[in-house]
């Protein structure tokens, strides 16, 4: 369930793991500058995340939000990229309500594991079978990205585009260690199935974080 806000003075202060400043690699918004915020503390637990260590919540102190805007603006990034861990878990009215008083766009990437707060410019929901979407997240979401391990996954991947709103745009994306097979089948089914897109984790062959 969503973190008690009391814990985190209403969201003022957050569990950060890591911030920095780079492009994004997947997703619509691939190539695109963008400052990274990774909430610790995830509940969901895929076997192939490449970012395990976040899982912990206990390990990231909650840190003031302030700070966090003050390092966006100095490094002169006029988009914020929240991400996690599962970044739905906390509370995140005020953060952005202070970032877009700072003409700071709001970006997401979340499995929507846990009812979505805070006001964002662009959601990328990224579900997961074993914790699937809750509230009105399908709704909101301005991009689906469903990561494809195994070509059963395809079905999963259908029933949540059936979910979302018309306008969201669908992405497929290969796990990484298994991309080498899966990338032909992906290919394929999207040449089939043009109402889907390729993305691909572009950061990883560009090596930047």
């Amino acid at each position: 369930m969503t973190k008690d806000s009391d814990i985190f003075k209403g969201g003022k202060i957050l569990p950060i793991m890591e911030e920095f400043y780079t492009l994004q690699g997947e997703g619509y918004n691939m190539g695109k500058a963008a400052y990274f915020v990774r909430l610790g503390g995830c509940d969901v637990g895929c076997s192939w995340c490449d970012s395990k260590e976040s899982w912990n919540e206990d390990l990231f102190p909650p840190k003031d939000v302030t700070s966090i805007i003050s390092n966006v603006k100095s490094n002169h990034a006029d988009t914020v990229v929240v991400t996690g861990g599962e970044p739905s878990l906390y509370p995140l009215d005020y953060f952005t309500k202070k970032l877009r008083e700072n003409d700071i766009l709001t970006m997401i990437e979340t499995s929507g594991a846990h009812p979505l707060t805070g006001i964002w410019d662009w959601i990328c929901l990224s579900p997961k079978k074993y914790s699937p979407p809750k509230g009105d997240i399908y709704s909101r979401a301005h991009e689906l990205k469903v990561i494809i391990q195994h070509k059963g996954d395809l079905e999963w991947a259908e029933r949540n585009a059936d979910l979302v709103n018309d306008d969201a745009l669908l992405f497929l994306q290969p796990e990484w260690s298994a991309a080498n097979d899966i990338m032909p089948i992906l290919t394929e089914y999207i040449m089939d199935n043009p109402q889907w897109r390729m993305s691909l984790q572009s950061h990883k062959y560009m090596g930047i974080p």
